[in-house]
Parts: C-alpha cells; sequence; structure tokens
C-alpha cells in the first residue's frame, strides 16, 4: 500500500546501520563541542532514538567516544596499511592522498579523534594513545620490510620517536589545514612526504 498525503515509510535500520549512525552523529558532535559538552540526550535526539536504545548500544558516555575513536582509529589503518613488496618511497604518495581524502571526506571524525587527547578522561584518552601507537607501529613495519630503510630503521633506536613526532606534525598541518588553509590536497601532501623523507635521511 503506497504511503498517504506526505507520510514517509520508515526502513528498520540493522544492528550495523544503527550503530554506525549513532558513531556518525557522535563524530560530528564531538568534533564541534568539547567532550563534556555533548550529551547523550542530544545524540539521541539527532538520530532519532530513545536514549534506552541509545545504551543498549553503549552503556556510558565514554563507551560512545572509545568507540567512536576506535572507528576512526580503524579507517585511517586501514587506508594506510602497507602493501607487501612495494617499497615504501613508492607507497608514501600514495597512502597520504588516501589518507588526506579521508580527512576532508570525514572532517568530522578526524577531529573528533583528535579531540580524544582532551577530554579529561583517561580510559578515552588511552584508547586513542592505543590508536596513534598502532599507527606508529604501522609505520615502522612497513620501513623495516623495506630494503632500503630496513636495515637503517634498525640500527637508529632514534627513529621511533622521530615517526611519533612526525605523526604530531602531520596531525597539526590536518587540522590547519581543515580550518581553511589554502594548501592544496597535492601541496599538503608534498609537505608531509618531504617531512617524513628528511626524517628518514641519514
Amino acid at each position: 500500500m503506497a504511503a498517504r498525503g506526505g507520510e514517509r515509510t520508515r526502513r528498520r535500520l540493522s544492528t550495523g546501520e544503527r550503530r554506525e549512525q549513532l558513531l556518525a552523529v557522535g563524530a560530528r558532535l564531538f568534533s564541534e563541542s568539547p567532550y563534556d559538552e555533548v550529551w547523550i540526550e542530544q545524540v539521541a535526539e539527532i538520530a532519532g532514538v530513545s536514549r534506552g536504545l541509545l545504551y543498549h548500544y553503549f552503556p556510558t558516555k565514554r563507551n560512545f567516544f572509545a568507540a567512536v575513536v576506535e572507528r576512526e582509529s580503524e579507517r585511517m589503518l586501514r587506508m594506510t596499511a602497507a602493501v607487501p613488496g612495494v617499497p615504501a618511497r613508492e607507497q608514501l604518495d600514495a597512502n597520504l592522498d588516501a589518507f588526506l581524502a579521508y580527512v576532508e571526506e570525514h572532517a568530522h571524525g578526524y577531529r573528533a579523534f583528535h579531540r580524544a587527547d582532551a577530554s579529561g578522561d583517561q580510559a578515552v584518552r588511552k584508547v586513542y594513545q592505543r590508536a596513534l601507537a598502532a599507527q606508529e607501529r604501522q609505520i615502522l613495519a612497513a620501513l623495516a620490510a623495506d630494503p632500503e630503510f630496513g636495515r637503517p630503521a634498525a640500527e637508529r633506536p632514534e627513529l621511533r620517536l622521530a615517526v611519533r613526532g612526525w605523526l604530531a606534525f602531520t596531525t597539526a598541518v590536518c587540522l590547519e589545514w581543515l580550518r581553511g588553509s589554502d594548501l592544496t590536497r597535492q601541496q599538503v601532501r608534498d609537505l608531509c612526504a618531504r617531512s617524513l623523507l628528511g626524517i628518514l635521511a641519514p
């Protein structure tokens, strides 16, 4: 039977779709406001669900924000995963292009991810720090597997700290870019690539 004058049929969301919807709403709210100023009631109202349903998926606000952070971390790790057998130098531009496309297309999630460190909640900060450590390990593993960088990397114990610093640099550049920098995506990519290659230079 067709819907009557102006009525819209509402499709029931699956568990996965509903969870994704709630996380998307959370990413937007957490990107726009500090952790303490985001209320679960806001999320439920925007998503058009009851508070009870939201708490069914995420028992506390801490659980909810941690899930937002983990979701964005997993996206970034998948997007920048190394391709076995391909030199790291060749992958760098492609991975940065993919990463910057993600930053543009999921700006709310990216901002929300990096707000976690200032949330004031130690449990949430630990989730964020684990996510950064996973990014760091991914980069170091790609370098270690590359003939050009593998041996030098093993002989330079300071490289781990340098990669951590590069991640902080790239974060600062991307957040500033999202605020309205005049740089194009290619210019941001080249800036970040030159920075990492400069770190890797003996």
